[in-house]
């Protein structure tokens, strides 16, 4: 049984995520056949929540024609997306732009409202975001876009825009046992104003499992831009080693428990306090079944505490929320795409 997040006005959302950026084309060829076929099996299980983005080449449409080939499943899955404007277009960026992606969106997913748009801002030195904020919620009440959510928002960001109005009904951050920046202020912040947060990377982007219990540091021999981006956060964490360490202690959880290194971690963020639900990526159904059990795992005070006895010797990722990824020059901005959205009018022209 796959557990469930009751929002306000009776809005839920499955705990477990099924998550689109693994779609995108990054991670290898994707059949659309077959993703659509997978897409049915987790709706089936239980887990009926689908995250995506304007920026996730290709996913949005995805959706959209898995909702067309399955309407009857269609009917009990919630579609969260995202607005992301280009990095180049911040400065310049207006009322039709922003409805122009959310009108994309829509007819892409092949839905008249969209259950959740989560706001990405990729630098905050362009002081436009809480306009563009206002323009997401005043697309909101013309019916467009059911509820708000913001992605990598630090706290000072954050509640400029809660300052300025906007319902924020949920937060996207990247939390995990090895990524514990979202505790330092931005957790407090979320309790404080009904915010319900969205984790992904809990098993950073794949590491936290049995593949690379007692493997060598890799290195820079990463076969995906999520490898390489997770494997920066280790480094930080306190290298390889203290990596490691974690590792057999959570195959120790997870054998006592008869589960996977992989569900721990993620059964270990759903219990912290304000967690609403974890997003898993999955090109496939492979680990569907595992995905599905996390709900079953009880891990208990003796387990967080063998846990905590290693990641309370961290050494990072330091300060707030997204902000080493924000430095473009640094090691976690580099590798990031700050460009992959465009208007309508220009992937037309």
């Amino acid at each position: 049984m796959i557990p469930r997040f009751a929002f306000e006005r009776g809005y839920e959302i499955s705990r477990i995520i099924k998550g689109g950026w693994h779609l995108a084309g990054d991670h290898g060829a994707i059949d659309p056949r077959l993703a659509r076929r997978d897409m049915a099996k987790f709706v089936e299980t239980g887990i009926t929540t689908f995250d995506c983005a304007d920026i996730y080449t290709g996913v949005e449409e995805l959706i959209g024609s898995f909702r067309r080939a399955y309407p009857t499943l269609a009917k009990g899955v919630q579609v969260h997306t995202k607005f992301v404007p280009d990095l180049p277009d911040l400065k310049t960026l207006d009322a039709r732009y922003v409805e122009g992606i959310v009108d994309r969106s829509l007819q892409r997913l092949g839905m008249e409202c969209l259950d959740m748009v989560q706001f990405h801002w990729w630098d905050f030195s362009v002081p436009r975001y809480v306009e563009t904020a206002l323009e997401l919620d005043r697309l909101r009440r013309a019916g467009k876009i059911a509820r708000i959510g913001v992605t990598n928002f630090d706290k000072p960001h954050l509640e400029e825009l809660l300052s300025a109005g906007v319902p924020i009904a949920a937060h996207q951050l990247q939390y995990s046992l090895i990524d514990d920046r979202p505790s330092a202020a931005i957790l407090d912040c979320c309790r404080d104003h009904g915010i319900a947060l969205l984790c992904y990377g809990t098993v950073c982007g794949g590491f936290l499992s049995e593949r690379w219990l007692d493997r060598p540091d890799p290195g820079s021999s990463l076969s995906n831009r999520s490898l390489i981006k997770y494997k920066l956060i280790i480094d930080d964490f306190g290298g390889w080693g203290l990596f490691q360490e974690l590792l057999t202690v959570l195959a120790g959880v997870a054998r006592r428990h008869g589960t996977d290194i992989a569900s721990v971690a993620t059964r270990m963020m759903l219990n912290r306090p304000g967690i609403a639900a974890a997003i898993v990526g999955a090109t496939n159904s492979s680990h569907l079944q595992a995905h599905a059990a996390i709900g079953a795992v009880h891990v208990d005070a003796a387990d967080d505490a063998a846990v905590a006895s290693v990641t309370d010797r961290r050494c990072g990722p330091a300060g707030d929320v997204y902000e080493l990824e924000r430095d473009q020059a640094g090691r976690h901005g580099q590798i990031m795409k700050y460009a992959l959205n465009s208007m309508p009018e220009r992937q037309q022209a």
